[in-house]
This record gives structure tokens, sequence and C-alpha cells, in this order.
């Protein structure tokens, strides 16, 4: 009898062993675009803008650097990028090894700039299926590239769609995926940390038993400033610049803003 208890134990500890191994979160490689042409000329004006040639060139060295250095790289089993014209670029370019391997890309509305300035606005997606075909566009909200929804430049929106954004994430399958997308909605969304160009970061999602989906930065990234050593190091909540430009705080004064930002960062 203490046979079959003990075996039927072994048993059960062995199951809950392989339902854990099969929801084990994934890492996350979060890369922010290279330089485009509205980072180099500071106009906000041009739509949905491209690489400059030194945004191509960072590229290179990103997809060297990943390569050579960083080996949870070569483990990517997925990549996952903001339908921008920058990010797609940028996930040619940079990762083009890894596509080239057969890893697959998938293009994820989510993923987008915040604000509402024709830089950050897409363009339609059959214009995009068109000119990028090798990208997988079957999880794109057919919404995109409206600014509605969760993808409304609020507070709320913002917030909502970074946990939507997490939650996606974490109910991959995959156990490595490089994400590409910008410097606002990765601050914001996903991780509370800023992104030179072409630079990456390493997070883990925390495991403290709530579903908030939070994520927790490679020491090694962290101490660094980023894979690259471009990024400003330390925690970075919102910024008086985020809502500055949110069309609900238009003509607000800058007292106004300041109360505004620190009641967002009271929670």
């Amino acid at each position: 009898m203490s046979i079959l208890l003990s075996t039927t134990s072994l048993t059960s500890q062995l199951k809950l062993l392989a339902n854990s191994c099969a929801i084990m979160p994934p890492t996350l490689i979060l890369i922010r675009h290279a330089e485009a042409l509205h980072n180099l000329t500071k106009d906000y004006t041009t739509h949905d803008p491209p690489l400059t040639a030194e945004g191509l060139e960072q590229c290179t060295q990103l997809s060297t650097y990943l390569q050579e250095n960083l080996h949870l790289a070569n483990k990517a089993e997925l990549i996952v990028t903001s339908p921008m014209q920058r990010t797609l670029q940028t996930t040619k370019k940079a990762l083009e090894w890894l596509v080239e391997r057969g890893v697959p890309v998938i293009a994820l509305a989510e993923l987008q700039e915040t604000t509402t300035n024709n830089i950050d606005i897409g363009r339609p997606i059959p214009e995009l299926k068109k000119e990028w075909p090798w990208i997988d566009w079957s999880s794109i909200d057919p919404v995109f590239p409206a600014k509605e929804g969760i993808y409304e430049f609020s507070k709320d929106a913002l917030l909502k769609r970074g946990e939507a954004t997490r939650k996606w994430l974490r109910n991959r399958p995959e156990k490595v995926i490089a994400v590409v997308g910008h410097a606002g909605f990765l601050r914001i969304g996903l991780c509370h940390r800023k992104f030179g160009n072409a630079d990456y970061r390493v997070f883990e999602f925390k495991d403290n038993g709530e579903e908030k989906y939070e994520l927790v930065e490679s020491e090694v990234t962290e101490l660094n400033g980023g894979g690259m050593g471009n990024s400003q190091k330390g925690v970075f909540g919102w910024e008086l610049h985020d809502f500055k430009y949110m069309p609900i705080n238009r003509g607000k004064t800058r007292e106004e803003l300041d109360e505004i930002l620190a009641k967002a960062e009271q929670g």
C-alpha cells in the first residue's frame, strides 16, 4: 500500500511539474527601434517616418552584437513588432538572421507608440501586408491605425494597453521572445525603463501570484544601461510630456499638468 501511495504521489508531482513547465512565462528581449527621421530632425509632422542612414547602421551594429554577445538572442523563437515603419525596418535589418532561420514575426498593434502625432500614426493594413508579406498580420487589431479604444492617447487607455500586451506576451508558449517597439510605450506600457535607439534590455516575468504581469529586468542590462549601454539607467514612470500632448490636456497650464503628473505618480 505504501509503495502504491508513493507511486501515486510521484505521478501527481510529475504531472504538476509538467504543467508548471508548460506555463513557464517567456524571457523577453525588448528592443527600441533604431534612429528614425524624426529622432534626427525633431519634426513630428512626418507621417510614419523611416529609419535614417545612421539608424540602418545602428541596426547592423545591433545585429552583430546580439549574435556575438547575447547567447539568449540565438534562442529566440518569436519576434513581435510594432506595425510602424521604423520598427518594421529595425526588425528586418537587425533581426534578419533570426528570420532567415525561420523565426516567425508577428505584427501587433498594441506595440505602437503612444501619441497622436503624425509620426505615430500607422498606415492601412492592406498597404502594410503588401509591403511586408513575410510578416504574420493575422494578430493585428483591425482597428489599426485608428487611435481609438485602448489605442487612445490617454492615461487609462495606455495602462489598459500595457496590461493587455504584457498578458499576451506572458501567455505565449515560446521560451524567448524578441519584442521591437517604441521608447514611450516600452516605458509606460511594459517596463518603466528608457531605451536608446537600437538598444535592448532583457526581462523576466515576476512570479508574485498576482495577474499583474510585471516584468523584472536582468541585472546585466540594468546595470549596463541597456545591452548596448546606450540607455539611461534607472526606473521611470510617467513624465510631464506624456500628459502635455494628450488631446484631453490641450490648453492646460504648466501648473495643471504638474498636478496631473503628481496624481499619476501616486498611483
